[in-house]
């Protein structure tokens, strides 16, 4: 059934370059679990970066193609260029990759500091919300479906 290693085991925390490595190895554990079930992770991604003339990053956006759809790890503009469009090219450039695919759709989260009216205009619902702890903010998931 299984083996009692609970005497045989010690949990510490891991930071600095260890924790890349070991990052690196659940990965690769949850894929070979995803795989045994018939429901392998592709984790193909998608980065796309703006740059101004001189070579300098102005914003990007990092994504990842898993199960069907496509999540949107991280999109970012620099403050200096903000409400420019960037955001929004990035966003739409995004979700024609992921129709190309013939990927369901788009999902991502954001905090309620960010952008979620940003998404909301782009024609992303919300799907769901981490309450507030404290004085912190709420993360709110969004996604948007391709018909």
């Amino acid at each position: 059934m299984g083996f009692d290693m609970t005497g045989m085991m010690d949990i510490v925390v891991v930071d600095g370059d260890d924790a890349g490595e070991l990052a690196a190895a659940l990965d690769a554990i949850l894929d070979r679990s995803a795989e045994e079930v018939g429901r392998p992770f592709a984790g193909e991604r998608l980065h796309l970066k703006v740059t101004d003339g001189d070579g300098s990053l102005l914003g990007g956006l990092v994504a990842e193609r898993l199960q069907g759809w496509l999540y949107v790890k991280g999109l970012a503009v620099d403050v200096k260029v903000r409400n420019s469009g960037i955001g929004e090219r990035l966003l739409a450039r995004a979700e024609a990759s992921a129709r190309d695919e013939q990927l369901a759709g788009v999902y991502l989260d954001t905090f309620e500091f960010q952008a979620p009216r940003f998404y909301q205009q782009h024609g992303y619902r919300e799907i769901g919300r981490l309450p507030a702890a404290g004085n912190a903010p709420q993360r709110i998931w969004f996604a948007k479906t391709f018909e």
